[in-house]
């Protein structure tokens, strides 16, 4: 128990805290995360895991509920791809946490920051935070972009967060957070197509 942060072990209380700590006051709450001993696993479960499931839910229940509207057309998928799309999108985005963390760890050196492969995997779990919250936006898709712009303060929290974590000189995060967004945008677009691929066929069918 020793090697599982405090705050994490609790119950659903503790990850709130801490997602509200990150979000509203992240200058403060990132040299506390730096501070705490953790593996994989404790930085996951609970906390990636619980959160990285809002978004797919959100979409799955807001899709069956509302629908997607484009060109004027109102989509509602089938429950079965629907389910299968936020089951693989859930799967792609915890998949995804990890490689950044290798990303981030990888780039350290070359921005004058030191490799640690559990700090790493705490900057791209934490800094994340935003995009997961506002990922209940999802749940109206119309107001999908409210959840896009929690997206963009999550780079905020990135920049803050590398000099912290990573040990890299201020003067340097900004281009290391502009190298790693770039790799989390591919990243994005990736698991975008991949889910993509499997709800067109259902899409495709429909609208013929």
């Amino acid at each position: 128990m020793a090697d599982i942060p405090p705050n994490m072990s609790g119950p659903s209380s503790g990850i709130v805290q801490r997602a509200k700590d990150i979000l509203l006051k992240p200058k403060e709450t990132w040299p506390v995360i730096a501070a705490e001993p953790a593996t994989t696993q404790s930085i996951y479960v609970p906390y990636v895991v619980l959160l990285a499931a809002i978004g797919p839910i959100a979409q799955f229940v807001g899709g069956q509920v509302f629908g997607f509207t484009a060109f004027g057309v109102t989509y509602h998928p089938p429950i079965g791809s629907a389910l299968g799309s936020a089951i693989l999108s859930y799967g792609l985005t915890l998949a995804t946490v990890f490689i950044l963390a290798l990303v981030i760890d990888g780039l350290a050196p070359n921005f004058g920051g030191q490799k640690d492969q559990t700090q790493a995997l705490k900057v791209a779990a934490y800094s994340g935070t935003a995009g997961w919250v506002g990922a209940i936006f999802g749940l109206i898709p119309a107001l999908g972009l409210i959840g896009a712009l929690f997206g963009l303060y999550g780079l905020y929290l990135l920049y803050l967060g590398l000099p912290v974590l990573m040990k890299a000189p201020k003067d340097k995060a900004l281009g290391y957070t502009a190298v790693v967004v770039i790799v989390a945008i591919v990243l994005f677009l990736i698991v975008g197509a991949v889910v993509a691929s499997l709800t067109a066929p259902s899409l495709l069918s429909i609208r013929g």
